[in-house]
């Protein structure tokens, strides 16, 4: 929790920082330029990849497998679209990690090692 918090006031000071670095840089317009487009580029691809974990889902429903790798690929689109539509370089950064399947799939295994932990020391419950 601890850590949340950190990174809930850290990173909009470093977003900020980057930002106005970059318009420095490369200009204002640019600058707005690359945030509207990595908002565009985001939803598109959230779309994109959100559809297509839902029919891989749906496929695995009807064979009566539970589709938990699905789940875990549906939070990582919604978390990285946000990230994405979010304005700033380094949540641009981040939803691409976890919005590209080739990056994803190297994050996945922290997530469930992550979930693991927290049903083990009995703070994460999943009810069925």
């Amino acid at each position: 929790m601890k850590l949340f918090i950190l990174f809930l006031i850290a990173m909009p000071a470093l977003e900020i920082t980057l930002l106005l670095l970059s318009g420095k840089t490369i200009g204002v317009g640019f600058t707005l330029l690359l945030i509207i487009a990595t908002g565009l580029i985001g939803a598109y691809l959230a779309k994109q990849q959100g559809l297509e974990t839902i029919r891989k889902a749906r496929e695995q429903m009807s064979r009566g497998q539970v589709p938990g790798n699905q789940v875990i690929d549906g939070i990582c689109i919604l978390i990285g679209g946000t990230f994405l539509l979010t304005p700033g370089f380094v949540s641009d950064i981040l939803g691409l990690i976890l919005l590209l399947p080739p990056t994803r799939a190297i994050i996945k295994p922290l997530i469930i090692r992550w979930i693991l932990n927290r049903m083990n020391k009995g703070k994460l419950t999943i009810i069925r």
